[in-house]
């Protein structure tokens, strides 16, 4: 049932961003309305999918890295939601949507054949370190795609350039505020991931340091975002700085958490 439905939620997401690419075709609002709508459905369809992992056979467990990115494009597509709700970004459905397919279909096709689980000494540490660390990752991954459109739209601006006729950005000013929201929101979960990934790594050795690779690189990405947040809230950092800023962190942090894992 759980895969059936990581199926129909990337339809879903398939036929969002579909739709969203038609509307603006089109300059449609009302096939973009409906484009968000069915989005909406799509991430309901992925909660319910995402709670239905247990009942697998074997069970993939949370670490599993195609059970955390499912969650990841979970968390990105409700966080996206609810901005929608508060700002003007419906026009972001196509490149939201087709990011959650990406995804989710990856994800359905990993997960059949996901190792079951075991960390069965360890407690829950391990699944609150990757629950907490992918939320953190989808949400400030929102605020890196934030920051990419903002340089891109104050680009096109300072130059004088027209809109493009199939792509209308959303605002500076809207999409400085997802920055600062998705940081704010984002970086204290990848700092309660950081500090469960410890608690986890002491039960198992008893010590909350081992020195690997994965936990080095992790860290100094922490220590790139706890500098990026200390300077867009407590020194006034100007929005294209805090744009490029979010771009940069992100791209970091991907490598600390994947391709440090990827090139070891």
């Amino acid at each position: 049932m759980a895969l059936t439905l990581h199926e129909w939620t990337a339809a879903l997401y398939l036929a969002a961003g579909l739709m969203a690419w038609l509307a603006l075709a089109l300059r449609a609002p009302r096939l973009e309305r409906a484009s968000v709508a069915v989005l909406g459905a799509g991430a309901l369809l992925h909660v319910a999918a995402f709670a239905l992992l247990h009942r697998l056979e074997p069970t993939p467990p949370l670490t599993d890295l195609a059970a955390a990115v499912s969650f990841m494009a979970c968390v990105g597509t409700l966080f996206f939601l609810v901005l929608v709700r508060w700002l003007r970004l419906a026009a972001l459905a196509v490149l939201v949507a087709p990011l959650a397919f990406v995804s989710v279909f990856a994800a359905a096709l990993a997960l059949p054949r996901a190792a079951p689980s075991t960390f069965g000494g360890t407690g829950s540490w391990p699944h609150l370190h990757v629950l907490l660390s992918s939320a953190g990752l989808a949400l400030l991954g929102v605020s890196g795609l934030a920051g990419l459109l903002f340089l891109a739209e104050h680009r096109r601006l300072k130059a004088k350039r027209p809109i493009a006729p199939g792509f209308p950005l959303p605002s500076l000013e809207a999409l400085d505020r997802v920055n600062r929201v998705a940081l704010a929101a984002g970086f204290p979960l990848l700092t309660l991931g950081v500090v469960t990934g410890m608690l986890w790594v002491g039960a198992e050795s008893g010590r909350p340091w081992s020195g690997t690779q994965h936990e080095t690189w992790s860290m100094l990405a922490w220590g790139v975002y706890a500098v990026l947040a200390a300077a867009r809230f407590g020194a006034s950092q100007g929005a294209r700085q805090a744009a490029a800023w979010a771009v940069g962190g992100f791209a970091f942090l991907c490598f600390a958490v994947i391709g440090v894992g990827i090139l070891a």
